[in-house]
């Protein structure tokens, strides 16, 4: 996630980052540039004085707002799973922390809390790598008993949050915490697994297909044909218009399919490595 000063206008403005969508559609606004240029000549050579073309302006611009709101409704719907996503994250960051305070509370043994204090944050970073592409194990404090344990499992933090469990009730069993103690404890790492899987539903659940094909060919038909609509009052400029109504069409659509999916390693995608470290640091600061 790119961190930035949303009240530095200029900067902001003259700025072009891998997420910006101009870099993303350049090729897409010249091929449209060439396309609306050609309709224009061909309007303009061939039916100059048409004049059902001047009554045009009025249709498009009624399907220029049903379009808006299709985009608003779309934009709006990517931004709720952002920050979903992010709300969850938030969620992980606390539960840790709590187990991480209650643990310290609780234990009296190094070496009890040194497990815990390794398994929190390899928790964390085993839920960012799983929700992308496939768990990074060097980012992992194990053992090898415990790296041959999870190392053939293909959902590493369920496996990773079952040994928590495990020493939990050894734990219990060893009369070092009591059955109130594990209660609580267990409400704060059943937390955790309520988040990754909340988590595995945004991104497993992407917008309908039919609902994303319909949007983009709306938007193609619309700016395709768009020049004729603006051809008998701006002439040639119709292209001109055509393109930048495209330009800004489809970058919100462009967007929403950005953010929709926020796990990822995108420059808008939500900042999980930071926040994994962050974990680390918290667990390792508190069960020290």
């Amino acid at each position: 996630m790119v961190d930035y000063n949303p009240k530095s206008w200029i900067k902001l403005i003259f700025a072009f980052h891998k997420s910006d969508t101009f870099r993303i559609l350049w090729k897409e606004i010249i091929y449209i540039g060439i396309f609306s240029l050609l309709i224009a000549f061909f309007t303009i050579t061939y039916f100059p004085k048409a004049v059902v073309l001047e009554k045009l302006i009025a249709i498009y611009s009624l399907i220029g707002f049903v379009l808006s709101l299709l985009l608003v409704f779309r934009t709006n719907t990517a931004y709720e799973r952002w920050w979903e996503g992010r709300k969850k994250w938030g969620e992980i960051v606390n539960d840790t922390r709590n187990l991480s305070i209650k643990l310290s509370a609780i234990l009296s043994e190094k070496e009890d809390k040194a497990f815990f204090k390794n398994m929190l944050p390899n928790f964390a970073f085993a839920s960012k790598e799983h929700l992308r592409k496939g768990v990074n194990f060097e980012e992992l404090t194990l053992t090898k008993e415990q790296f041959d344990k999870v190392i053939s499992k293909k959902h590493v933090p369920l496996a990773i949050c079952e040994m928590m469990y495990i020493k939990l009730i050894e734990l219990k069993k060893a009369s070092k915490i009591t059955e109130e103690e594990f209660l609580v404890l267990d409400k704060n790492l059943n937390a955790l697994t309520d988040s990754i899987g909340a988590c595995e539903r945004i991104k497993n659940t992407p917008i309908p297909v039919s609902y994303s094909l319909f949007i983009k060919k709306f938007i193609f038909i619309y700016v395709m044909t768009l020049p004729l609509a603006f051809v008998v009052q701006f002439g040639y400029f119709s292209a001109l218009i055509a393109t930048f109504v495209f330009y800004v069409l489809v970058s919100m659509e462009v967007l929403a399919e950005e953010i929709e999916d926020p796990f990822g390693n995108d420059e808008s995608d939500l900042p999980t490595d930071t926040l994994s470290e962050r974990i680390k640091i918290n667990c390792e600061e508190v069960l020290n």
